[in-house]
């Protein structure tokens, strides 16, 4: 209380206002007149300060009780404050918190279902797309063992690739709509770089040597975060698929790590054409297709629906979702780059 201004500022304006009075009060009626006008002010000081004192704590018990609320708390009540104005305060306070919580309840309650009807759609088309696999590839199998079937055979790879795609995407999707939901649980760990780079490698190695795309990694030595390393790796595996994806025959893709005493930072660099412009704002958009840098007509079609805008959406929300941020970028002499930062500390 003693540290406001305002408490100062009173005090000093009572003061003067007595210490006037009381030589006012010497110079009419001598120094007995003076004295009592100086207990008076002394009095009334004394009770102001006082009141004062007690107001300031209501105040800061009001202030502790919205803090706990902030910080989640739920069974919060305001009905102490009896103050008059403060009464009027807490009680509109005490009714804000309340319908706070039945509107976050409510929220809370539509993240939870529409998770699970998520789910419940992912589920029900993993089944017939798990039969449909089968069957194209029994199909497969016997057109193979026939002579003249090449036209068959390769309608049926583009339907396989497409069965693959669309795999993918539901589970993609279904892991944005659970992020969005706030179901999906992030464990706290140590993360090594080698390890995380490793993970989000080893399921792309067959589609890189297919790909004929060289990938180069270069580790620090003992680099590493606090995060999850299952979701960061599913992260930096759809980074280094978008990077693979346009990267031509011959090419390179880069991965390196390295800790400094600021961060953990990530980057992934590749050989094609690199990022225009016009469609560097919005790459991390959901569905957004840009084709300007690697053509319009390599951004995709109903037979290869290659660039749906789905991969890197994923990614940056796996990593902001965990403190962290990634940015995309262009490196001189072409090929994109993305850079995923974990910092250590926030200012």
């Amino acid at each position: 209380m003693l540290r406001n201004r305002e408490v100062w500022r009173t005090v000093v304006a009572f003061l003067a206002v007595g210490v006037i009075g009381a030589a006012i009060a010497w110079w009419l009626a001598g120094p007995l007149a003076a004295a009592c006008v100086i207990c008076v002010t002394a009095v009334l000081l004394a009770v102001l300060l006082v009141a004062t004192w007690r107001r300031y704590r209501a105040l800061a018990r009001l202030a502790a009780q919205v803090d706990d609320v902030l910080h989640g708390a739920r069974d919060v009540s305001f009905e102490r404050m009896r103050e008059g104005e403060l009464a009027i305060l807490a009680s509109e306070l005490d009714k804000m918190t309340n319908r706070l919580a039945l509107a976050n309840e409510d929220l809370k309650r539509e993240k939870n279902a529409l998770a699970d009807a998520l789910a419940d759609i992912s589920h029900q088309l993993k089944t017939p797309l798990t039969s449909l696999a089968l069957m194209t590839s029994l199909v497969r199998g016997q057109l193979a063992d026939a002579r003249g079937n090449e036209a068959p055979l390769a309608r049926l790879r583009t339907m396989e690739r497409l069965e693959d795609r669309i795999e993918w995407l539901v589970s993609s999707l279904l892991k944005l709509a659970r992020i969005d939901a706030g179901v999906v649980r992030f464990v706290r760990g140590r993360v090594e770089g080698s390890e995380l780079v490793a993970r989000a490698s080893e399921p792309l190695a067959v589609a890189f040597d297919l790909a004929d795309v060289a990938l180069v990694r270069n580790v620090q030595a003992g680099a590493g975060f606090e995060g999850d390393v299952a979701w960061t790796a599913e992260a930096l595996e759809n980074v280094l698929k978008n990077c693979l994806e346009h990267t031509p025959a011959g090419g390179t893709v880069r991965v390196s790590c390295s800790e400094d005493s600021l961060a953990f930072r990530l980057r992934v660099e590749d050989t094609g054409p690199g990022i225009s412009d016009k469609d560097l704002p919005h790459v991390f958009e959901r569905f957004y297709r840009g084709g300007e840098a690697q053509g319009e007509k390599d951004a995709g079609s109903e037979v290869d629906p290659a660039g749906v805008g789905i991969g890197l959406a994923l990614a940056k929300s796996l990593v902001t979702a965990q403190g962290g941020s990634v940015r995309a970028g262009n490196v001189e002499g072409g090929g994109a780059c993305f850079d995923i930062v974990f910092f250590k500390a926030t200012v």
